[in-house]
């Protein structure tokens, strides 16, 4: 299923910005990112709930947020990208 994960982390302290970072490092390993604070997940359900955990205990709850998109199977039809920074295929052919 893809998941869009968004977060907004409050830096404006040392520790804002150390979640800041824990927060993105989770997340690049589950996705790609899209924009700054933007991931698209292309993840099973079980992987979801262990990154959903993992991001929901990094974060202070009163001063940061994450949101979750379902885009769900069929997210390609759901998805348009205009602009810059041609989109990618994260069910496509990797080059190492």
């Amino acid at each position: 299923m893809m998941v869009l994960i968004t977060y907004d982390v409050n830096v404006t302290s040392v520790t804002g910005k150390s979640r800041l970072r824990k927060v993105a490092k989770q997340c690049v390993n589950h996705g790609q990112r899209v924009q700054n604070s933007v991931f698209e997940c292309l993840i099973d359900p079980t992987q979801f709930a262990e990154l959903r955990h993992r991001l929901e205990n990094i974060i202070d709850h009163e001063k940061d947020s994450l949101r979750y998109y379902y885009l769900g199977s069929n997210w390609k039809n759901r998805v348009e990208h205009v602009g810059v920074k041609a989109g990618y295929d994260p069910e496509g052919v990797i080059m190492v």
